[in-house]
Formats: structure tokens, C-alpha cells, sequence
């Protein structure tokens, strides 16, 4: 079943709002700070992802108004004529579709300014062409600025209709205006409608709700209606006439018999069969109401058969759908609201109706074949004129028997505390529900220690046994524990084997003591350069006869080492040749050393660039056009120089006015200071 929740739509914000919010998101969610010595591909990705940003969180915003507006083809028909008589169905799609237009413009710029921004040669340029293309969507938005205002008074009031379920249960009332319509859905259900005694004092729908039968009723309450052409009604009565179109309900056409709302019977049965068309397959029930002013009985015969017309019509409603028609009872009921007598049995009886129609319908739809293919109901034909009772055993017959006098003898504690002294006298005894070989020894006092022993001991008849399961587990551990915790002696072992034991556990119990030692004086301990060492404990002499003793080579170990010593001590700084010289053979030279190479292809202080000169790369066409790009930064660098700004992403705004300069009371003669 599908709901309309209009209540949920997002609101639509104006249009230089909306500027507003995109571009302070674009400004808090992507970086800020850029500097011209970045690298050209750095810059534009800058700008790119500032452009694609914007680009995508008004694709965002603008998805979601197009989305979370119902389209009016896609919704029921009752939403549909409504809203069309309420917004004018043109004009809406015309603002959806102009909101549509402005996404996919918006997507086309971002489109072909992401394509220049890939070609941009330096910070200026790619930055133009980022303000260029913001500039353009901030553009297509303010154009559309109209259709989101016109959005948004359209969502407001459909935030403010009622919520009405096409296809539940619904009871239409409606009629002339102020025959008491308001007055009967106040009745019946917990709605507040405003009741005045002048006409059309309802101008929109009103939903209340009601019970019967276990079932939740939607009763809808319409403005009134007037007998004139179509054309003529104005959008208060066009609400009722799309109510009435499009919701399968039942009908309550009231009728004023006391002729106090305005309008004469004759007035109100043209009316019933100029709109009689739109009753077509729905239960419909005539409601005389005001009979305490005017019995139906006391109206004049003219009057009365219009009310008999009435009546046979709309005995007729039903016969279209393949219904019989209903009694008359049903069809023509007189209630008062101010005396509330009928009101409940013109509730009832609309509502019997409503349920008998929707049952029969869905019996006769499809529906009900498949869901009746399902069921079988076995009907036995019998096979002579005997009676078969049902056989039920007599052991069965008996349990029952003796379970329902048990019930009804059993006393609760309840009945014993009452019958012993009542509460705080009676104590009920946790004992009597004991299982013994002997009931008498349910109250007897059980002993602790009976000739020296305790009791509880020898309650068990299989404790000797258990004990001796848990003494054969508890050696079973102890030996387990012996396997774990043995430890190496030296009895087992050879004098060869003793003495490299003895080795082992006396170096490692010297590692652990100077382990111990450095680690308690880490802290104090100072560290001594190499050069200060005089005992010369780490020389390369030592090195390799600790490796020899362990087989190894330690010729390639000490010429790397004093390979190493070599090449740290410093060299003097050579000329660097000069430009001439250098030119641009500089870097065949077939150099063996990396380090050689750099410093002989370096540029001396006197070799360095003006400011003017040209580097390719960097985007500008000679030096005439660097120069005014150099001096056009300064010019711009002023200002912000003089405020004191960082850079041009420094947006800080400072305190105007310091509290403890501008705060607190003045004392006399001290006004220039606070």
C-alpha cells in the first residue's frame, strides 16, 4: 500500500541561498592554500577538484528537489487532480523541468571547464578559469531563482494537507455548505473541525478516523458544494468534486430538512442530480439531518417526494457494480448532531455498507480463485441411518474426571493463611511438598553432628567410592606436574658435557648482570665518541679476530670500514667552471661519480636568472608579459600586506571590539577608554 508522506519534502531554498550554501560547503570541504612554486599539474588538480566539487553538490541538491517532488503521473489519481486543482499541473511541471534544465547545464559547464583547466599553463590562468566556471553556475541558478521560490510555496502547503490513504476504508461526506458535515465528523471522531454558522466555513479537506467492527475507518470531511456548472466552481469546491471522483468510499450526501443552512430541498436535490454521476459504484446513503428543527415527517409533500426521487437513485448506485440494491433502512436515515440522536447508527450503518461492498468485490476478483484452489472442506455423506457419536476412551473420561476435582478441592496457601490466623500469624511450611518412603518424616528435625560426625557426610552412599576417583586424579596431576618441571642435572651428562654447561650458564648469567647494569644506568650514562675510547675496546683489530674465531673472512669487513672513514672526511669546495665553458656540453661529460656530476653541472650565484627571464614551463609568452604578470601579484599583494594577511586564503576577521576595552563602566573625565 503506498503512503504520501508530503511532510517530508526538503525545503527549497531561494536562489541566492542556495549560492550561498554550495559555495561555503565548496570553501570548508576542499583545500585553500596554493602557491605558484607548485607544479603545474598540482595547480590545475587545485582547481579541478574545487570545480568538480561545485559541480557535484549542486548535481546533489538538485536531484534531490526533482526526486522528492511526486511526479503527478506517477502518483494516485485523487493526488494528482488534487494537486493539479491546487497548483495548476502546468505550471508545476514547468518549474521541475526548469530545475531539471539547470542540473544538466550545470553538469555541461563543469564538463568544459574541467577540459580548459587541464590545458592551463600557470596559477593565474587556471584560477580564472575556475572563477569562470563558478561563475557561470552560480549564473544558471539565480536564473532559476523564480522556479524555487514557486517550489517552495508549493511545498509548504502540501506539508499542510492531510494525510489521506487512497485505498483504505473511507467514508465521504458531502453536501450543501453548512448542513452540519463538520458537525458529524466531530461526532463520531477525535478530529477538531471549526464549526460557524455562515457558509463554507470549511475551504479544504479535513480527515478524522473512526472504529467499527475492529477496522480503522478514514472519514473525510469536504467543503460544501454549490449547484452551478463546472467551469463556475472555484478550487474550494473542486476539492470535493476530486474527493468524490477518485476515492472508493462511502457516500453520506447530507440533506437539510429545516431549510436553516440556506437552501431549500429543491435546491439541495438539484445539486444531488447534477453530481449524482460521481456516486457511480459507490454505497450511497442520504442523511436528513437537523430533525429537531424539522422532523421529515412535518415536510411539505412537494418536498417529500423529492426526497423519494433521491432515494431511488440511490438505490441505483450499487446495480452498475453487479451488487443487488440494498433496503431502504439503509439508503434514507434522519439524525440530529445537536441532539446526537442517529448518529451512531448513520455511522454504523455507512460503514456495513463500505464492508459488505469491499467484501463482495473481492469475491469476485481473481483473487479469491487462487486463494480458494488452496482449501478443501471434507463434507462425510452418511452411509446408513445410524448415529456415530465421537468415541472418546474411558481411561481418558476418568483423568478428566478425577483433574477437575482435584481443582476444585485444592486449597492455595491463600485459603490455608486465611483458615490458620491470616498473615503474620500462619507460616507456611516448605517441607509437605517432600519425597520420602514415609510422609511422617516430612516435619522430622534432621541432626547436624550425630555421634561425632557430621551427617551430611554419610548422606551419600557412593561417597567412598568418589573419593577414591578423586585421590587417583590428583596423583595423575602430580605426575603430570613432575614430567612438566623437570630440570637438567648433571648426572646424566659427560665431564665434556658438564664443562660446556658450566660455560653456557656462567656467560649467561654475566649477560644478564650487564644487561641489568646498563639498564639501570641508561638514563645517567653519557655517551662517548669513538675517538675518546682509551682502552681502543672497538678497533678493527678485535673485530677480526672475533671473526676469524668464528670462521669467517673479515678481510672484506675492515677495508669496507676504512673505506667508510675515508670518505667522511671533507674535501675542499672546487671552482664551479663557468657559463661559457659550460655551455650546453656540460652534460655529456661521461662523470664517474653522482655526487661529481651534480657539483660540476651547478650554477654559481653570478650565473642566477633576473627576475624578467623566461623559463619554459612556465607559461608565459617573453619577459614583457612575466614582467606585468610579476607586477600585477605585487599590486594585489598590498592590500593584503597591509592588513596583515597570510595569504590569499587568510580570511580571519579579527575581533572589532575587545571585550576588556569596551566593557565595564566609564569613570568620569575617561571617555576615550572604557
Amino acid at each position: 500500500m503506498v503512503q504520501y508522506n508530503f511532510k517530508k519534502i526538503t525545503v527549497v531554498p531561494k536562489g541566492k541561498d542556495f549560492i550561498d550554501i554550495i559555495l561555503s560547503r565548496t570553501q570548508r570541504q576542499t583545500p585553500t592554500v596554493v602557491h605558484k612554486g607548485y607544479a603545474i599539474s598540482r595547480l590545475r588538480q587545485f582547481y579541478m577538484r574545487k570545480v568538480k566539487y561545485t559541480q557535484s553538490n549542486f548535481h546533489e541538491k538538485l536531484s534531490t528537489i526533482i526526486d522528492e517532488f511526486p511526479r503527478l503521473d506517477g502518483i494516485h489519481p485523487f493526488y494528482g487532480d488534487l494537486l493539479h486543482v491546487l497548483y495548476n499541473k502546468d505550471h508545476y511541471k514547468l518549474a521541475l523541468g526548469q530545475i531539471n534544465t539547470a542540473r544538466n547545464l550545470i553538469s555541461k559547464i563543469a564538463k568544459d571547464y574541467v577540459k580548459l583547466l587541464k590545458y592551463g599553463d600557470s596559477l593565474y590562468r587556471c584560477k580564472s578559469l575556475k572563477v569562470a566556471a563558478l561563475g557561470r553556475m552560480c549564473t544558471v541558478i539565480k536564473r532559476i531563482g523564480p522556479s524555487l521560490a514557486y517550489l517552495e510555496q508549493i511545498r509548504q502547503h502540501m506539508a499542510r494537507l492531510p494525510s489521506i490513504d487512497p485505498n483504505t476504508r473511507t467514508i465521504l461526506i458531502c453536501g450543501y455548505p453548512n448542513v452540519g458535515k463538520s458537525s458529524f465528523i466531530n461526532k463520531i471522531t477525535r478530529a477538531d473541525v471549526d464549526v460557524q454558522p455562515y457558509a463554507f466555513t470549511t475551504k479544504s479537506l479535513f480527515v478524522g478516523h473512526t472504529d467499527y467492527k475492529y477496522l480503522r475507518y478514514q472519514v473525510i470531511d469536504t467543503p460544501g458544494i454549490l449547484d452551478r456548472p463546472f467551469e463556475d466552481r472555484n478550487i474550494i469546491e473542486m476539492c470535493s468534486i476530486t474527493a468524490l471522483a477518485h476515492l472508493r468510499a462511502a457516500v453520506l450526501f447530507f440533506l437539510d430538512v429545516s431549510g436553516s443552512c440556506g437552501y431549500s430541498i429543491a435546491q439541495q436535490a438539484a445539486l444531488f442530480h447534477s453530481i449524482k454521476s460521481l456516486f457511480m459504484n459507490k454505497p450511497l446513503t442520504i442523511v436528513c439531518n437537523k430533525t429537531d428543527l424539522q422532523p421529515l415527517e412535518g415536510i411539505s409533500e412537494e418536498d417529500m417526494k423529492l426526497v423519494m426521487e433521491m432515494k431511488s437513485e440511490a438505490m441505483k448506485t450499487l446495480v452498475a457494480q453487479g451488487g443487488e440494491a440494498t433496503n431502504d433502512a439503509d439508503v434514507l436515515l434522519t439524525m440530529s448532531t445537536l441532539t446526537e440522536d442517529g448518529v451512531i447508527a448513520v455511522k454504523n450503518a455507512a460503514c456495513e455498507r463500505l464492508l459488505n461492498q469491499r467484501v463482495e468485490l473481492k469475491m469476485k476478483s481473481k483473487k479469491i480463485n487462487d486463494c480458494l484452489n488452496r482449501f478443501h472442506v471434507a463434507m462425510p455423506k452418511p452411509r446408513d441411518q445410524r448415529e456415530r457419536p465421537p468415541c472418546i476412551p474411558q481411561a481418558v473420561l476418568e483423568a478428566k474426571a478425577k483433574e477437575a476435582a482435584e481443582k476444585e478441592k485444592r486449597k492455595t496457601e491463600k485459603d490455608l493463611e486465611d483458615e490458620n490466623g491470616g498473615a503474620g500469624v500462619y507460616s507456611a511450611s516448605l517441607k509437605k511438598n517432600y519425597i520420602l518412603a514415609n510422609d511422617e518424616w516430612k516435619e522430622d528435625v534432621l541432626p547436624e553432628i550425630l555421634d561425632g560426625h557430621n551427617v551430611y557426610d554419610f548422606i551419600d552412599p557412593d561417597i567412598l567410592q568418589r573419593l577414591e576417583e578423586l585421590e587417583s586424579e590428583e596423583g595423575i596431576r602430580q605426575a603430570e606436574e613432575g614430567v612438566e618441571d623437570f630440570e637438567m642435572d648433571g648426572e646424566e651428562l659427560t665431564p665434556e658435557e658438564k664443562e660446556a654447561l658450566s660455560e653456557i650458564r656462567k656467560k649467561k648469567s654475566l649477560l644478564i648482570q650487564e644487561h641489568r647494569m646498563k639498564k639501570s644506568t641508561a638514563e645517567s650514562r653519557p655517551t662517548v665518541p669513538r675517538k675518546f675510547d682509551k682502552d681502543r675496546k672497538f678497533t678493527t683489530e678485535r673485530m677480526g679476530r672475533q671473526l676469524s674465531a668464528m670462521g669467517v673472512d673479515p678481510s672484506k669487513a675492515i677495508t669496507r670500514l676504512r673505506e667508510r672513514s675515508l670518505s667522511r672526511k671533507g674535501r675542499k669546495r672546487e671552482r664551479s667552471t663557468d657559463r661559457e665553458h659550460d655551455g650546453g656540453d656540460a652534460m655529456d661529460v661521461d662523470q664517474p661519480n653522482k655526487k661529481l656530476r651534480l657539483r660540476s653541472t651547478s650554477r654559481s650565484r653570478s650565473r642566477s636568472r633576473p627576475p624578467g627571464e623566461v623559463v619554459p614551463g612556465e607559461g608565459f609568452k617573453d619577459s614583457v608579459q612575466k614582467n606585468k604578470a610579476l607586477k600585477l601579484f605585487k599590486n594585489s599583494a598590498k592590500k593584503r600586506n597591509k592588513d596583515a594577511k597570510r595569504g590569499e586564503a587568510d580570511r580571519v576577521i579579527p575581533t572589532l571590539k575587545p571585550k576588556h576595552l569596551f566593557s565595564g563602566k566609564r569613570s568620569i573625565g575617561k571617555t576615550q577608554r572604557r
